[in-house]
């Protein structure tokens, strides 16, 4: 008999968020705990255990009075999570403060373990994105559409899911996740990974009512929910900044009153790109504008500054393409099947815009730069192209900000600015209303040329 040696890597509940940008999430996890306790839902023995998280009552329903229906429980919290185990067997345990059904599958290219679970939160440590061992390289989490959220799990190799069950919970004992990994070959996988869960399905989308002329401009901050984007090394994420930047765009479009504004993401949610794109011809948007922050590797450099992409089928330099790139993998971060993802999105760059619509996104990401260099550093050739997928509404203007680098100290320290913020969507709007002030059909480039302006030179 072979015996497994278990090795133990275990990542406590979080300690309180750092930063501003964090402080809103932790806050409303607070007000809903207290929000229980108010509501009588945790009941009279309901406590606070050593991890911060609230002790839940047994599952066991009880009428309510007078026939009315009890009140829906909160989200379940996902307080702790360890990998254990070896190349031989790896398990990861999940402690939650209550029992959640799940769902299980594997995907390939690169080879992925996805769990679904239905309503939870997670508010495990920092640290535990970062954990690995035996057949797990990486772990990923956090909300996949409303009401459902997912671990992706990125293995070493092709590996089967040997058990994965809920354990519910028992005296002191938290109710558990279990999921149980074990090695197998490349067939073995196909086979076993040929079955999975439908995909979500799209929401529905209602355009607003006719009679609204008005320009829609539809705002796409990037990543969201399992895709936190890039950190820059730091205790910030991406979506967080982006997100925060969006709906500051939004509010400023929005009091003007000459624009309908539509949001891809308002909260903290996972969109794929196609649905992005789709969002974008749905309301036959006058303009889209995808907001991110970049980042390089350790030792990379010291890049600085915002950016503006359009679409292009060949990337301006080596940077715009190492950056489409980047950009592009945000479903397969998320586990997202692209098997059965049509051409439309996923195929070689054909056809991808109209010749007017490449000329007036161009037309546009020139103003953008403009407008930027007024009141923020620029990065050395500022407008590029590249194939962006969530670019690609082949009749809607898009352009792709990336407003600074994450992984400079000075950059994260304006990204992470109320002031900063303030002036940059300043410089954003009065770029939209020069925009369409002025939109008229630009001369479109030559045939082979890529519809952009000179790179914009950093007054610093």
């Amino acid at each position: 008999m072979v015996q497994t040696t278990w090795h133990i890597t275990r990542f406590p509940c979080a300690a309180p968020p750092v930063g501003g940008l964090a402080i809103r999430a932790r806050a409303w996890a607070l007000l809903w705990a207290l929000a229980l306790a108010v509501a009588g839902l945790c009941g009279p023995a309901a406590a606070q255990d050593a991890t911060g998280s609230i002790a839940r009552p047994s599952p066991a329903r009880a009428s309510a009075p007078d026939g009315a229906s009890a009140p829906a429980p909160g989200p379940t919290l996902a307080h702790d999570a360890r990998l254990a185990g070896d190349a031989g067997r790896t398990r990861l345990v999940v402690d939650l403060d209550r029992s959640v059904d799940i769902r299980t599958f594997t995907l390939a290219n690169p080879y992925r373990v996805v769990v679904d679970l239905d309503n939870v939160v997670f508010t495990l440590s920092p640290e535990a994105a970062q954990m690995q061992r035996g057949l797990v390289s990486a772990c990923r989490y956090g909300v996949l559409a409303p009401g459902k959220a997912r671990m992706v799990l990125d293995a070493t190799g092709p590996v089967t899911i040997d058990k994965a069950f809920i354990l519910d919970a028992v005296d002191d004992q938290p109710a558990r996740l279990v999921v149980d990994l074990v090695p197998t070959d490349a067939q073995t996988f196909a086979r076993t990974s040929a079955a999975r869960p439908a995909a979500v399905a799209p929401a529905a989308i209602t355009p607003a009512a006719n009679g609204d002329a008005r320009p829609v401009i539809v705002i796409d901050p990037g990543h969201g929910g399992i895709d936190s984007g890039t950190t820059g090394y730091s205790s910030y994420t991406e979506k967080s900044i982006v997100l925060e930047t969006g709906l500051a765009l939004r509010d400023k479009l929005e009091k003007t009153g000459v624009y309908r504004v539509v949001m891809t993401r308002s909260t903290d949610t996972f969109i794929p790109l196609g649905e992005r794109v789709r969002i974008a011809r749905a309301h036959q948007a006058a303009l889209f504008i995808s907001l991110h922050a970049d980042a390089l590797a350790r030792n990379d450099g010291r890049a600085r500054g915002a950016s503006v992409y359009t679409l292009s089928d060949t990337a301006s330099d080596a940077d715009a393409a190492r950056l489409a790139e980047q950009e592009n993998k945000a479903d397969l971060i998320a586990g997202v099947d692209l098997s059965d993802e049509s051409e439309a999105v996923a195929g070689i760059l054909v056809d991808l815009a109209q010749r007017e619509t490449r000329s007036f996104s161009a037309h546009f990401a020139r103003e953008l730069v403009q407008r930027l260099k007024n009141v923020a550093r620029t990065h050395h050739g500022a407008l590029k192209s590249a194939g962006f997928r969530v670019l690609r509404a082949h009749d809607v203007p898009s352009v792709l900000v990336e407003l600074g680098y994450m992984s400079s100290k000075d950059d994260l320290k304006l990204l992470t600015s109320d002031a900063w913020r303030d002036q940059a969507t300043d410089a954003m709007v009065a770029a939209i209303d020069e925009f369409f002030a002025t939109k008229t059909a630009p001369t479109p480039p030559a045939a082979g040329q890529t519809a952009r302006a000179e790179p914009a030179k950093s007054p610093n």
